[in-house]
């Protein structure tokens, strides 16, 4: 089970390492699209985005259904969600070396602002 996992977050992770199919990714976020549709923006062939787009759904970010002649391709987001909540881990990492940075500063503002005792000659 905890090597499936892996595997699926490696396959999820590659996906996500590649500019062109994240922003692939955030053009499905906003609904269904053809693959003609997903090649627009790049100066690629319908070829080359086809391939990204495999790339999408062998991590099971894409759904592509056939209509006729017509690809086209949705985004299916749950594999996303493992991707998040192994990054969770480390989000509560460094917020809690934040919270401790933070409060480091605020004690040094604090005895820096801390006017000298009275009758004491500096």
């Amino acid at each position: 089970m905890v090597e499936l996992i892996a595997s699926q977050l490696d396959t999820v992770f590659h996906a996500l390492g590649d500019t062109t199919r994240r922003r692939m990714l955030n053009a499905l976020a906003d609904g269904e699209q053809t693959v003609s549709q997903l090649a627009d923006p790049y100066e690629m062939s319908l070829a080359a985005a086809s391939k990204h787009i495999k790339v999408l759904e062998n991590a099971g970010l894409v759904r592509r259904e056939i209509r006729g002649r017509t690809h086209i391709c949705r985004l299916a987001p749950q594999p996303l969600g493992a991707a998040h909540a192994w990054l969770r881990h480390y989000e509560r990492f460094w917020n809690s070396r934040l919270d401790v940075l933070e409060q480091l500063l605020r004690q040094d503002d604090k005895s820096q602002k801390t006017p000298p005792e009275e009758g004491k000659q500096t």
